[in-house]
């Protein structure tokens, strides 16, 4: 199991605005990606110098806001985030927590919604808002979204309700294209367009038109309790997709991986999986090898509902769990979460069940 990651050491940078000490608190969490990156004057992408951000972004001053800034010391794009990256964020946030109001995580596109879901577990018992965005065409170019996605994200991490006076989004979302998508429902959809992220099986928690339109029914509100930040995630995991013509080999070589503790199986429709005697006795086996199963739709807007169909059926009687309208990427973080906690069987596979962090729809 990894190493627990402690907080580090990055240095604060506030950002020159004129915010006051009764403005709102927004500390910038910049981790890479094209959010990140401005064209320069011969036309290449580099990184942005975000002391400078008040100049590229004039708007930052009408906020009203005291924003802060930590940087990655080394921006890395996110097809290269690790979950020792999703431990270190949390870390900083947990580090900074009582200080600010709310927290904009600047990040790559292609793996954001994991990073999205891997921050709703870990950091339990949130009580303010950390958002995630990113951009699809970076500062400079004509027609980027990089400004106006960030103004609204920090705009929805100092947010209040109007009448309670308090935050208004206690949760880890996604925000881009005018949308805010929970943590745990959002999904890339798109590489081409500006509504890159969907939550098919869940309405936004706020819309961005003329103004910000909050959804208050859908956002979740828990009682007031510490935060805790947790610092174990289990990386020995897997996801198996299923396709007409999977061949035994190949899922004996992805079940029987070494120390393997957990995998995703994507079925396809309402759960539904080969009856084939070798499939069947590839995850029995998988099963006595105290292997956790969970089983996800490959479908969108898909639900698991294991025993519909015979082709189901078994599944539940070898000990594979439903995984109901969960995406695969909060599948598959739940599954590095619940594991890294170290509980007993019988709890590991209650907590896979249940709804932790708004993944399954109640």
């Amino acid at each position: 199991m990894p190493t627990p990651t402690p907080a580090t050491d990055l240095p604060l940078l506030p950002l020159p605005t004129p915010g006051t000490a009764a403005d709102p608190a927004v500390l910038i969490i910049y981790t890479g990606g094209t959010v990140g990156m401005a064209v320069s004057r011969t036309g290449e992408l580099v990184p942005m110098q975000f002391g400078r951000l008040d100049r590229k972004m004039p708007e930052l001053a009408r906020l009203g806001l005291r924003l802060s800034l930590l940087s990655w010391p080394e921006p890395i794009d996110s097809s290269n985030v690790t979950p020792q990256d999703w431990l270190r964020l949390a870390a900083l946030i947990g580090q900074h927590y009582a200080d600010f109001d709310g927290f904009v995580i600047l990040h790559g596109t292609d793996t954001m919604a994991y990073s999205a879901a891997a921050l709703s577990y870990v950091l339990e018992h949130l009580g303010k808002p950390v958002i995630f965005t990113g951009a699809q065409v970076p500062v400079g170019r004509s027609r980027s979204d990089a400004q106006r996605n960030l103004i609204t994200a920090l705009e929805i991490a100092a947010a209040r309700h109007p009448r309670a006076h308090t935050v208004r989004v206690p949760e880890v979302g996604v925000f881009f294209n005018d949308v805010l998508i929970r943590g745990t429902r959002a999904k890339k959809v798109e590489s081409q367009q500006f509504a890159a992220f969907k939550s098919e099986n869940y309405p936004p928690l706020a819309r961005a038109g003329i103004s910000l339109e909050f959804s208050d029914k859908s956002i979740r509100l828990l009682p007031a309790a510490p935060l805790k930040v947790h610092t174990r995630l289990e990386e020995k995991v897997a996801v198996l997709r299923l396709f007409p013509g999977l061949s035994q080999a190949v899922v004996e070589a992805i079940l029987g991986v070494e120390g393997l503790r957990g995998a995703v199986l994507e079925t396809y429709g309402s759960g539904n999986a080969p009856t084939a005697s070798w499939f069947l006795r590839c995850l029995q086996a998988a099963r006595a090898r105290g292997i956790h199963l969970l089983n996800v739709s490959q479908c969108e807007e898909g639900r698991v509902t294991q025993g519909t169909y015979e082709t189901s059926a078994q599944l539940t009687d070898l000990g594979v769990l439903g995984g109901d309208d969960i995406t695969s990427e909060a599948a598959v973080t739940k599954l590095m979460y619940v594991l890294g906690l170290g509980l007993s069987e019988e709890r590991t596979r209650s907590l896979l069940t249940q709804d932790l962090r708004g993944e399954i729809t109640q």
